[in-house]
């Protein structure tokens, strides 16, 4: 099992999804869920981001919408970043 730690501009930016997504809240938790579990479940499309994102990593809620991440596997712990559409989580750092 590995540990998800929420930074605090997750928290409110998870606050904000689920407010202005509430079809998605079960499918979010399930995510959260399986992220624990093991984050390269093929159904999370976990994917490494390039550029100026490069050393941050993405799973997958819906095709619309993604939650960027850290993973520190030797620690097995993975830090939560940031929830959004793509282009909001690629756009904003």
């Amino acid at each position: 099992m590995y540990r998800l730690v929420w930074t605090a501009h997750f928290t409110r930016s998870a606050e904000k999804f689920k407010k202005r997504h509430p079809e998605l809240r079960t499918k979010l938790a399930g995510v959260l869920r399986d992220l624990e579990k093991d984050p390269f479940q093929p159904h999370l499309k976990y994917h490494r981001l390039g550029g100026k994102l490069e050393g941050i990593q993405a799973v997958s809620i819906t095709d619309k919408y993604r939650i960027s991440l850290t993973i520190v596997i030797a620690e097995k712990e993975i830090t939560l970043l940031d929830i959004g559409t793509h282009d909001e989580i690629y756009r904003r750092k």
